[in-house]
């Protein structure tokens, strides 16, 4: 039976990794990459806030979290050149922190401003699909892509997914501007607290309205944009260069 003095001995191997040795093996260009995952996140969390709070408050909050971390992305590379350093871990944090930021919480956001009907939830999903594929195939050819003399990456293989920044300015466009979310008081519905929920999002109160496919299964219009966005994502004949 090990002795306390042997157990101590084992906990002090110097081949066993020192306390948070992952944290400070990060550079700084993954603390800023962070900062992006972090707007990501909290997208996503001021998202369902205002559904279940029906306030339009977190609803802007949710959308300024995104340009916010367009910033953090734009960042992350500068610091990265600058210093010097780069590293696989600090390439896959990259992509990790723009899923969320700009897969996940752009579709979110589509399902909090209505886009919630069947056919939409396929959209939405076939989006974040593509901008998950779309930063896998990056990672996975970045090596064989021609670089300029700095070692940066002439062009990108569709488009990149930080323009999804657009399709949340359309969103935002038409929150500020009444085109979504027309919730009523709750507390005047009869019909219980949630009864705002099924007039916020009828076909009136969700831009562009709705159309029938099938029987049963109808569309939002405007949630197309988010598959033109996903098919261009995963385009390998559409070459964008990069700034």
């Amino acid at each position: 039976m090990p002795t306390h003095k042997t157990a101590k001995r084992k906990t002090s191997d110097p081949q066993l990794p020192t306390r948070f040795s992952m944290v400070r093996s990060f550079q700084l260009a993954d603390f800023v990459t962070l900062g992006n995952g972090v707007c990501g996140c909290l997208s996503l969390m001021f998202a369902m806030k205002a559904l279940l709070t029906q306030n339009t408050d977190f609803l802007f909050s949710s959308f300024w979290c995104i340009p916010a971390g367009v910033v953090f992305d734009v960042l992350d590379g500068r610091v990265a050149r600058w210093r010097q350093s780069t590293s696989l871990l600090g390439q896959e944090l990259d992509s990790l922190a723009d899923f969320c930021s700009f897969g996940l919480a752009p579709a979110v956001l589509g399902f909090a401003c209505g886009f919630q009907k069947m056919l939409d939830l396929i959209v939405l999903t076939y989006f974040v699909c593509c901008g998950l594929a779309r930063l896998a195939r990056f990672n996975a050819t970045v090596a064989s892509l021609p670089t300029d003399q700095h070692g940066k990456v002439k062009y990108f293989e569709g488009t990149p997914i930080p323009t999804t920044l657009v399709i949340v300015g359309v969103l935002a466009y038409g929150v500020y501007y009444g085109k979504f979310w027309r919730f009523a008081n709750p507390m005047f519905q009869h019909e219980g607290p949630f009864a705002s929920f099924s007039q916020a999002f009828t076909p009136e109160y969700v831009w562009g309205g709705e159309i029938s496919i099938f029987p049963g299964y109808e569309l939002h219009p405007l949630v197309l944009m988010y598959g033109v966005s996903g098919t261009l994502m995963i385009s390998r004949r559409l070459r964008i260069p990069k700034l």
